[in-house]
C-alpha cells in the first residue's frame, strides 16, 4: 500500500523530474491520481515527458505541470513553489531530486564545482527552505523526499564534488527531519532516498542497454513507496550487485575509520584491504 499522502488530488511537485528516478516517480504519482508538476531543464525534454504523464494520469492534462526550473538558482524554485501553489494550491509531496554528475577532480576548475554543489546540494536546500513552511501552513501531511546517494556515504575515491554534495544532502535532511519532528503541530516527515545501482541518462555513461547488475527507475521507486508507507528516514536501495547487508559492511567500514583511527577511504588503501575483505565476509 502506498504511504497516505499519496493519494488521489494530493500534489507532488518533483525536480529533475523529465528523466530517471525523477520521471518514474512523476509517473507512478500520476498513476495513483495525484496532481504533479515537474521541474527540470530542456523545453524538449519537458514536453516529451508532460505527455507521457498525461496519458498516465486519470486527471488528464488538468493534473499535469512542467516548468523549466534551475534549482541552483533560488529565485527560481521560488517562482516553482509560486506557480504550484496558484495552480494548484499547495505542495504535499516534494522530492528534491534533481542532480548533477559530470565528474570532478580534487584540483579541477573552481567552476565546475560550484555548479555541482549548487544543483545536488543547494537545490535541495533551495526546495526544502522555499516549500516546507508553505507545507507546514497547510496543515496537511506531508512528505520531502531528498535524493541522495550510497556516495555520499562511504565517499570513494574518484568524484570528489559530487561525493560532497551528497554527503551534505545526507546531513541536511537528518537536520532537517529533526527540526520538522520538533515543529509544533507538524505533520511533515523528511526522507532520505538513498539508490543503489539505478539505469538512467546519468548512470548509463554511452549504454543503451541495462547491465545486469543495475535497478530501473521504476525498480527504484516502487521501492521507495514500500518503505515510505513502512515510515523509514534511510531510504537504502539494494540493486542487482548489492544486497542491503553488503551495502551495511561497507558503511559500517567507513564509519570504523573513524571509530579504529584509520587512515581515510581505508576501504581502498592497501594496506587494509585484507581487512576489509575480512570484514565484508562477515555478512
Amino acid at each position: 500500500m502506498p504511504h497516505p499522502v499519496l493519494s488521489p488530488d494530493h500534489v507532488a511537485v518533483i525536480t529533475g523530474g523529465a528523466s530517471g528516478i525523477g520521471f518514474a516517480a512523476a509517473q507512478k504519482f500520476a498513476s495513483l491520481g495525484m496532481k504533479v508538476c515537474i521541474a527540470d531543464l530542456g523545453a524538449d525534454r519537458l514536453a516529451a515527458a508532460e505527455a507521457k504523464l498525461v496519458s498516465a494520469s486519470s486527471g488528464g492534462a488538468a493534473h499535469i505541470m512542467t516548468m523549466a526550473v534551475d534549482v541552483s538558482r533560488a529565485e527560481e524554485v521560488l517562482s516553482l513553489e509560486a506557480a504550484v501553489r496558484g495552480r494548484f494550491g499547495g505542495t504535499d509531496v516534494l522530492m528534491n531530486n534533481a542532480g548533477i554528475q559530470p565528474g570532478s577532480a580534487m584540483f579541477g576548475p573552481a567552476e565546475n564545482w560550484q555548479r555541482i554543489l549548487g544543483v545536488n546540494l543547494w537545490g535541495v536546500i533551495h526546495g526544502a527552505q522555499i516549500f516546507a513552511p508553505a507545507m507546514i501552513e497547510r496543515g496537511r501531511p506531508g512528505l520531502i523526499i531528498n535524493t541522495g546517494s550510497k556516495q555520499g556515504i562511504t565517499t570513494p575515491p574518484g568524484d570528489p564534488a559530487y561525493n560532497v554534495s551528497k554527503a551534505g544532502v545526507k546531513a541536511f535532511t537528518e537536520a532537517l527531519q529533526h527540526e520538522l519532528r520538533n515543529t509544533k503541530g507538524g505533520r511533515i516527515t523528511a526522507h532520505l532516498l538513498i539508490p543503489g545501482f539505478v539505469f538512467t541518462g546519468l548512470t548509463a555513461k554511452g549504454r543503451t542497454e541495462k547491465p545486469a547488475g543495475a535497478w530501473t527507475a521504476e525498480q527504484t521507486v516502487d521501492f521507495m513507496i514500500e518503505r515510505l508507507d513502512a515510515g523509514d528516514f534511510y531510504i537504502l536501495c539494494p540493486d542487482n550487485d548489492v544486497p542491503r547487508p553488503l551495502d551495511e559492511r561497507r558503511i559500517l567500514w567507513a564509519a570504523g575509520d573513524i571509530v579504529e583511527n584509520r587512515p581515510p577511504l581505508s576501504r581502498w588503501h592497501p594496506d587494509y584491504a585484507e581487512a576489509f575483505a575480512s570484514f565484508v565476509k562477515k555478512t
